[in-house]
């Protein structure tokens, strides 16, 4: 069985990364790249899905673990009754191959010692073919090829390679996997000790480029290099998750392949990076945009792959049982086939606020603003499938409609402020009729809230956007009473839920979690009404579910009392950021206060601008 979400670590090298438990187990793997097929998917079944064990062979008495300061290098300490060890685990940044590199070290006693590599190709499919190399092993698997280097002794079986030691104080092993396709020669070796020290300084230099100094700081920073790390380096495009199919719900069909770029999440992760001080990152993700929607926008896609890929076919592994018996696991994401209204507006969001940051707006990217903002004229009155991608029909999300909305004022505050040329008349009578009928069909004067679609009674979490992207007033009666109606009605324990998943608006069986995100925006909200103390409080359940390395998954179980979904998810990293920076009492430097200060100045602003 794998371990709880919670029970793993996040290690990578900008272009792929591993899930490390406590237990010294490697579950969850791709090489060369985040969407490559798994090497180690142990996660969604057991051992014999490929995993590479690193740990005391007897009684472990206790475990502690930590991420070095700042850095993506894991420290895990065991102690056992004849000694203690350290195991550090971390991918070297790639220039290269993909390599991960565990370190053990030991520091009182003697500690008997055991390893067993479990490769699996093709998410579990495919025993390669193992042979002993001049320092270790090479196994070999149609395309794929992997190198352990090593110099314990290894036992060879079909499939597997095992290894027994005993690491005393201050004596020390090194474990080196290298990835190469197989028709290349291996890459040469490095010093694993030197790669320990590089790696750590790697990531300290970019943690420390991080302007933010309110409260909350180490959860701002790890949120960071998380989001970092999920991060494909040669293109800037951003994963949402690291994982596929990890469960809405334990036990349930629920489950997704996340190893894609969203674009809803682009404006999000943008405007955290440039708060932060990252404006390369910024602008690399800007750019990886731009390259993935080239071309008609009338073929814009919800997500893409990590280069800008448009295809994402949805398969099922039916080999796999899944993570605790969740089934099916499924590779690709149908999703991308989807019409998405709020894509349009979150892009032409993310332009607007890139160039308000700094971010150079050029003529190209106008020219793709004008383009889309024909398709928002042309068919924001269609039906869509939404923000949550619900597969039970298309149907007149209120919340799509605000993000059109949304996307017309983008483009006249973009004509208003950089002297763009457009029909601005056009677009303001177009914002206003979005606007009116938004009010008129999407807001339920019994309930007193706005509603998931017109003509429902039910209720949607997303509606929280209305005051944070300006539509209305957070002082509105209608927008209070959404916020009210959310907060009574798909909270639970502190948490809140997407929406009532027993109202069959998506298609599907069973239940789900409560949303990560959304409990931050809800505390957004809470804070732009003056409720600071509730917010502070909703946001600190919030950080206080994270596991022990400070990472969050997509989605909290609060009647398991743990997390679900993929895992680490960026999207609730973002989040995370960006309400510590609303809710921040902290801010010391001149950057940190005027960032502040812009940030809700800019809520507000745009809150009593709504519907003018």
């Amino acid at each position: 069985m794998p371990l709880r979400l919670e029970d793993y670590a996040l290690i990578g090298d900008t272009h792929t990364a591993a899930l490390v438990g406590r237990d010294g187990s490697i579950d969850w793997l791709c090489l060369p790249r985040f969407d490559s097929a798994a090497c180690f998917a142990g996660l969604l079944g057991d051992e014999s899905h490929g995993r590479w064990l690193l740990a005391p062979a007897g009684q472990i008495t206790r475990t502690e673990r930590a991420y070095r300061e700042d850095a993506l290098v894991l420290e895990t300490t065991h102690t056992t009754p004849t000694g203690s060890v350290r195991v550090v685990d971390f991918m070297t940044p790639r220039r290269g191959q993909a390599r991960v590199v565990r370190l053990v070290e030991g520091l009182t006693g003697t500690v008997p010692m055991r390893m067993v590599l479990n490769l699996r190709f093709d998410y579990g499919a495919a025993v390669p073919w193992l042979r002993r190399a001049r320092h270790g092993l090479s196994a070999v698997a149609g395309p794929d090829a992997v190198e352990l280097r090593t110099a314990v002794p290894l036992d060879i079986v079909t499939g597997e390679a095992t290894a027994t030691f005993t690491i005393r104080g201050a004596q020390r092993e090194a474990f080196v996997l290298v990835w190469h396709p197989s028709h290349l020669e291996p890459p040469p070796p490095i010093d694993p000790w030197d790669a320990a020290r590089n790696t750590t300084r790697f990531w300290r230099d970019w943690a420390s480029r991080c302007t933010y100094r309110g409260e909350w700081r180490d959860a701002v920073v790890r949120s960071l290099i998380t989001l970092k790390a999920m991060t494909y380096r040669p293109t800037g495009g951003l994963v949402a998750a690291v994982t596929t199919s990890l469960p809405e719900e334990i036990g349930g069909s629920r489950n997704w392949d996340y190893r894609f770029c969203w674009l809803r999440d682009a404006t999000f992760t943008l405007y955290s990076m440039l708060m932060a001080g990252y404006e390369r990152e910024a602008e690399a993700w800007r750019t990886w945009l731009l390259r993935a929607i080239a071309g008609d926008p009338r073929d814009l896609k919800i997500l893409y792959g990590i280069a800008g890929e448009r295809r994402s076919p949805e398969l099922v592994l039916d080999w796999l049982p899944g993570y605790e018996g969740s089934r099916p696991v499924r590779i690709g994401n149908d999703a991308g086939s989807q019409r998405q209204l709020d894509v349009y507006g979150e892009v032409l969001d993310l332009f607007h606020q890139a160039a308000r940051e700094g971010l150079p707006h050029e003529a190209d990217v106008w020219n793709m603003e004008l383009r889309i903002m024909d398709i928002l004229e042309s068919d924001w009155r269609e039906p869509d499938e939404g923000i949550w991608e619900v597969r039970g029909g298309r149907r007149h999300f209120t919340h799509s409609k605000v993000m059109a909305w949304v996307g017309v004022d983008r483009a006249i505050r973009d004509v208003e402020l950089f002297g763009f040329e457009g029909p601005v008349d056009r677009w303001r009578a177009l914002r206003r009729e979005i606007h009116d009928e938004v009010c008129r069909e999407g807001f339920d004067p019994e309930l007193g809230s706005f509603t998931q679609s017109y003509g429902s009674r039910d209720l949607d979490a997303a509606l929280l956007m209305i005051p944070l992207v300006g539509f209305l007033p957070v002082e509105d009666p209608r927008v209070v009473g959404t916020i009210d109606a959310i907060r009574d009605r798909l909270m639970v324990d502190g948490f809140v839920r997407r929406y009532d998943t027993d109202s069959g608006v998506d298609g599907l069986a069973g239940s789900e979690g409560a949303f990560l995100p959304c409990t931050c925006w809800l505390a957004d909200c809470l804070a732009l009404l003056g409720r600071e103390h509730e917010a502070r409080r909703l946001f600190e359940r919030v950080l206080a579910i994270r596991s022990d390395v400070g990472l969050l998954s997509e989605e909290y179980d609060t009647v398991r009392r743990r997390l679900v979904g993929n895992y680490p998810q960026a999207f609730s990293h973002v989040s995370l950021v960006g309400t510590a920076r609303n809710l921040s009492r902290g801010v010391t430097g001149p950057a940190d206060r005027r960032r502040r200060r812009l940030t809700i100045q800019r809520l507000r602003a745009a809150s009593q601008r709504a519907g003018r």
